[in-house]
Parts: C-alpha cells; sequence; structure tokens
C-alpha cells in the first residue's frame, strides 16, 4: 500500500499533496495495486468536456450548469442509497468507474474537477452530509453532489442539517466554512473504519486506524478501536499497548471500566504462555 502523499496530508494541514492522488491512496487500502494516473486521466476528461462547453468569461452559474450536465445528466453520477455501506462508495477509483458513491466522495469528484478548470470549489462538512460551495469574487452557490448537484439556499441547508443529525445551522454558522484537505480526507477514512469494523474486515479496518493514529495522535477514541481489532485478531501485546494508552489519554472514560477488564483478561492470556 503507498500512502505517503496521504500520510503527508494527514500530517500537515498546509501540505501542497493533491487531494485526488491522497483519496487514491487512501483507497488502496480497498484495491491494492491501484493504477493512480488511469483515475486522475478521468478527472482531466471530465474537466476538459466540461471546458469545451464554457464560452471565455464564462460565469460560476455556467460553470455549475455545464458541470452538472456532464456529472449528473450525461455521464449519471448519483447517490448510492441502496448501497450507502459499500466500501467502494468511498473509494475515488470506484466512484469514477461506477458513477456511484456517498456524499463526501462524490463531493470530491465536483472538487477535482473544479479545480482543474481553476474554478473554487471547496468542502463544506455539515453534519451528517456532506456538500460544497462554489466561490468566486462575485457569487457563492452551496451544492449537494449526491443528489445531482442541486444548488441549495440557505434554508435548505438548515434544514438538511436539522434532518440529519438535529443540527440547528443558524446557531452554528461556522459548519459552513471550507473543509481543509485534512479534515476531508479524516472523514473519509473515518466513514471507512466505521465499514470495515461493521463488516469485520480487520485486516483493512487496522490499516485505515493506522492512519487515523498518525493523523490524531491525541485522540484516544482511535486508540480503543485499534485495540479492540488487535483483540479480535490475537494480537494480544499490540492490543494491550493501545488499550493502556487509551486510558492514558482518557482516564475519565465511561468505557474506563470495560477496558480494564479487558486488559485483565489479556495479563491472563499471557500468564498461560508461561
Amino acid at each position: 500500500m503507498r500512502v505517503k502523499s496521504l500520510l503527508d496530508a494527514l500530517r500537515d494541514d498546509r501540505s501542497q499533496v493533491r487531494l485526488d492522488i491522497a483519496a487514491l491512496e487512501l483507497a488502496s487500502i480497498e484495491f491494492p495495486g491501484l493504477d493512480f494516473e488511469a483515475f486522475t486521466f478521468r478527472l482531466d476528461s471530465l474537466a476538459e468536456q466540461i471546458d469545451a462547453t464554457l464560452t471565455r468569461g464564462a460565469s460560476g452559474l455556467d460553470f455549475i450548469k455545464a458541470a452538472n450536465e456532464l456529472l449528473f445528466d450525461v455521464m449519471q453520477f448519483r447517490g448510492n442509497a441502496e448501497e450507502y455501506y459499500d466500501p467502494r462508495n468511498s473509494c475515488l477509483n470506484s466512484v469514477l468507474i461506477r458513477r456511484l458513491g456517498i456524499p463526501i466522495s462524490l463531493s470530491l469528484v465536483y472538487m477535482e474537477v473544479a479545480r482543474r478548470l481553476g474554478r473554487t470549489v471547496y468542502g463544506v462538512g455539515l453534519p451528517g452530509h456532506f456538500i460544497v460551495a462554489y466561490e468566486d469574487s462575485e457569487s457563492r452557490y452551496w451544492l449537494d453532489p449526491f443528489h445531482g448537484g442541486q444548488i441549495l439556499s440557505f434554508s435548505d441547508l438548515c434544514a438538511l442539517a436539522k434532518d440529519a443529525a438535529n443540527v440547528d445551522l443558524r446557531s452554528n454558522p461556522a459548519l459552513l466554512g471550507p473543509v481543509t484537505k485534512r479534515q476531508l480526507l479524516v472523514r473519509m477514512l473515518s466513514n471507512l473504519k466505521a465499514i470495515y469494523m461493521r463488516g469485520e474486515a480487520f485486516d483493512k479496518a487496522r490499516q485505515v486506524l493506522d492512519l487515523l493514529i498518525e493523523a490524531m495522535p491525541d485522540y484516544a477514541e482511535e486508540y480503543r478501536h485499534r485495540g479492540l481489532v488487535h483483540l479480535r485478531q490475537l494480537n494480544h501485546r499490540a492490543a494491550k499497548a493501545d488499550l493502556e494508552t487509551y486510558l492514558k489519554l482518557q482516564p475519565d472514560s465511561p468505557e474506563r471500566e470495560g477496558v480494564e477488564k479487558q486488559l485483565v483478561l489479556i495479563e491472563r492470556w499471557k500468564a498461560g504462555l508461561n
């Protein structure tokens, strides 16, 4: 698995690593040996096709209409509501082939196509539903790639946040700010972690957790999750180290009693080996 660019982006919010490359490295957990060039070429091609329909000095709305027509009407990229938890929905290569994804991966496609055309489109991490915003010196539009690039009003955004996570957007306007590259990648990794844990794909879950811990070394919860994965894989020494780190970082955790019981069981297992 080649993750040098992904690690660089996770370690440093100012990293110059391209988002599409980092996302393809992330996808290599599910698709080892991935040919990155083939998929950056697909993004190049989408951008060129949109550009060919735009006149000189095309407005932001002109760009949005052209992008939406190609991506959602012609190519038929769409949200995969029926198989939302399929890991392929979180992998950029698969999204480009199948034209199916979840909000954040479809947003990523939109952002990367826009970047190639010098258009500013950034991610917006609404609770429970990721969207994008287009912005230039004259206009700003919020768009929902999961629903065909629908242009959203502020009222639409408030309803989305309320429905998805019962959050009042009017009292949390900062949620409409741009998501950084690092934040977007952490969110994608967290999605994959949940999918792999749910499907008991523990090898892949551990690879994702390694990356999340690299990105957030002081975030206790990921050590607990990785410790549990190690336990399922009978890696008792690694499990002990992670669970002890969790308790050190989160001494007052409500999970403390359960974690301490697991550590006692590990000690009994070690004693049984002697």
